[in-house]
């Protein structure tokens, strides 16, 4: 006997859930004997650990930050990375420490942004085996942006100016600086160029240009596990898809108002910032 899909879940009707109309649950596949590695485990290149500096925009000691490789829906989206090839439940004592600091500064520096209501933290571990942390900011007033599908109306909403943009990602790049690392995010500069005549210009058609396509969260190659290839017709695996590494641009200022907790300024000392060497910009991924 056939197995029946079970009706779909009442979070289709909250007001968050992006779609409407007739939808239908999936069958689930058959559960694998041996799950694949992740990038980053066994014999499988590691994105993170080959990434330079100048694909973030802001680097310390043992913690770097990144961003998709260019502007989505949301008015921010960055990711928290460690230096060291490391998965969340192996950080020893002191990272696992500076991790709740850097969670907590990174939030706040996110959260004092013109247009951020609120910042979701998340972590998904099913794409790369290098420890990185999501940081999703929801844009003020957009009730119907809350909660668990924020991720997915990053990849619906159009994408934010790349100006906005960049000046959000040097202010959070100058807040972090604040407490130690180099700020790698420069702000957009200013373009103005004085006029050839005092006259009026004759009116210009405006050719459209078509929309480039977005990055988002959900597409981020390191987010998505990929599924199992099928064999080839001789009985050999295909051959691994290779990982993308992103890459990003823009500095800008900003400062955490109260004291942070000792062991934000005792232990990770060296670990917020440290000497690194800067220029540059970020990059992009999800999991």
């Amino acid at each position: 006997m056939q197995d029946t899909p079970p009706s779909v879940p009442d979070f289709t009707q909250w007001p968050s859930f992006p779609f409407e109309g007739d939808l239908r649950v999936k069958q689930l596949d058959d559960p694998v004997p041996v799950e694949p590695p992740r990038r980053g485990e066994e014999d499988r290149e590691c994105t993170a650990c080959n990434a330079p500096d100048e694909a973030y925009i802001w680097v310390g000691e043992r913690w770097r930050v990144r961003t998709m490789d260019r502007p989505t829906g949301l008015p921010m989206v960055l990711i928290l990375e460690s230096r060291s090839h490391l998965d969340l439940g192996d950080l020893p004592n002191l990272l696992a420490a500076e991790l709740g600091v850097m969670t907590v500064r990174l939030e706040r520096a996110i959260r004092s942004l013109d247009g951020v209501a609120r910042v979701h933290v998340n972590r998904w571990g099913d794409g790369s085996a290098h420890l990185h942390m999501w940081f999703l900011a929801r844009p003020y007033g957009r009730l119907q942006l809350r909660g668990t599908f924020l991720s997915l109306w990053d990849s619906i909403l159009p994408p934010i100016s790349e100006e906005q943009w960049r000046e959000n990602l040097a202010m959070v790049a100058a807040w972090l600086a604040e407490f130690g690392g180099r700020p790698l995010a420069e702000p957009p500069r200013i373009r103005w160029q004085a006029p050839s005549s005092l006259s009026s210009p004759s009116p210009v058609s405006k050719v459209e240009e078509p929309d480039e396509e977005t990055a988002s969260v959900i597409e981020a190659a390191d987010e998505i596990p990929e599924a199992e290839p099928a064999d080839n017709a001789d009985g050999t695996a295909p051959s691994p898809a290779t990982d993308e590494t992103p890459a990003h641009t823009p500095t800008g200022e900003h400062r955490d108002g109260g004291g942070e907790p000792a062991t934000d300024e005792a232990a990770p000392t060296a670990g917020d910032g440290g000497g690194e060497s800067a220029t540059g910009p970020a990059g992009s991924s999800r999991e």
